[in-house]
């Protein structure tokens, strides 16, 4: 496994949904057990944006990701190290992920240069050049000490031609090889990453030549960049039958509720997403009935929590019609209680998910939930990833 101590490090499913590919799980890590399926909320520079880490505990998250590149360029991985590592610095002592820069290939093409033996990066900040390797990607997770570290990857556009995503397919599987062969931190698992844009064949292919070097867990990434969603469940149905049963499988950047517990039936355990901080700050929070815009003038009166299901201290303490008006008044301290309460959305939502499967019920909670849930318009949802994805290309940076 990686070098890794198989006594501090392990996977084990405990449970199947007899009707659907849904399964429950445990991730053993050296700072704590991790049930499955979960959900990582994005902390790309060390922290979840507005909640502290007590925060983060009290509303149920087990594990966080945060991204190699944006802290690589601040503070600096020697800051990290001295700190006694990421865990010591952020001040979180659960399990952590860390995201290899891979997806910034995609979002920073404007600020990159690929080639087989890694990429070059110019700063977004100053505007200097840094050249990263598979190897020295490892080699910089192993630093900051996270629990989980993926390796560098060639994450193409959904709308790239079948060469270009050849390509990348053959380059990802290249860094994967070399990544593979430099990790030597022990209690430490590193996850392969499996490409091949919206072509069936490409991915069962490309899964099946990362599966032969034998990652202690499996990624599917490159999704959720623009394409539908029947597409992207179909490129995933595709992908998973390729994965390994004894082995956690990752989707890489898709945190929708809906979309979750559409994962969840395909047999996904661990997922990530910056979605549900982001549209929080904006002023969407998440009910059983789906998103609701707390800005708008009907929450002007609202006496009661904006969902009086959630057991959050949001929801505990506050009227919707409270929340509405510091979001009109542009009041700092929204920001954190709306994040707080999606978060804690989504964990309750994990947690409902694992009962489910432990009593074989999830194929009716999931009819349930989607019957409920009202789901943004897919051409709504398409053009806003197109402008958060244009907007965090402008701002020369992931948006989390």
């Amino acid at each position: 496994m990686s070098g890794c101590s198989e006594k501090v490090v392990h996977f084990e499913v405990t449970a199947r949904c007899s009707a659907t590919g849904a399964r429950l799980g445990r991730l053993s890590t050296a700072h704590g057990v991790v049930p499955t399926p979960a959900f990582l909320p994005v902390g790309s520079r060390g922290t979840v944006k507005a909640l502290t880490p007590d925060e983060l505990r009290d509303v149920g998250v087990s594990m966080v990701l945060a991204n190699v590149y944006h802290l690589y360029l601040r503070p600096g991985v020697d800051i990290i190290e001295r700190a006694g590592g990421l865990h010591k610095f952020m001040k979180w002592g659960g399990p952590i992920l860390t995201d290899s820069g891979g997806y910034q290939v995609f979002s920073l093409a404007r600020l990159c240069r690929v080639d087989d033996e890694g990429v070059v990066f110019r700063s977004h900040i100053d505007g200097s050049e840094h050249r990263f390797t598979p190897e020295a990607i490892i080699e910089l997770q192993e630093r900051m000490g996270a629990d989980i570290i993926m390796p560098l990857d060639h994450c193409p556009p959904s709308s790239a031609s079948v060469e270009g995503v050849v390509e990348a397919v053959k380059r990802t599987y290249r860094w994967a090889v070399a990544s593979r062969r430099s990790h030597k931190k022990p209690g430490q698992m590193l996850f392969g990453i499996v490409q091949g844009g919206l072509f069936p064949e490409l991915r069962q292919q490309a899964a099946r030549e990362i599966v032969s070097l034998g990652f202690d867990g499996y990624a599917i990434g490159g999704l959720s960049l623009g394409e539908s969603k029947s597409v992207m469940w179909s490129v995933v149905a595709e992908t998973v039958t390729c994965l390994p049963e004894e082995k956690p499988r990752y989707l890489m950047g898709v945190g929708s509720p809906e979309d979750i517990v559409e994962g969840v039936s395909h047999g996904i355990d661990l997922f990530d997403s910056a979605l549900p901080t982001r549209v929080a700050r904006n002023g969407a929070l998440f009910t059983v009935r789906g998103r609701q815009n707390i800005t708008k003038a009907n929450f002007r009166y609202h006496d009661s929590p904006v969902d009086p299901e959630c057991d959050c201290y949001t929801c505990r303490t506050f009227p919707a019609a409270y929340l509405h008006h510091l979001f009109r008044c542009d009041e700092l301290l929204v920001y954190r209680l709306a994040t707080i309460h999606n978060v804690r959305f989504m964990m309750r939502l994990m947690e409902r998910i694992r009962e489910t499967i432990k009593d074989n019920t999830f194929a009716d909670f999931k009819k349930d939930f989607l019957s409920s849930y009202q789901v943004t318009n897919e051409e709504m949802r398409v053009a806003q990833k197109q402008k958060w994805l244009s907007k965090a290309r402008d701002h020369h940076g992931d948006i989390d």
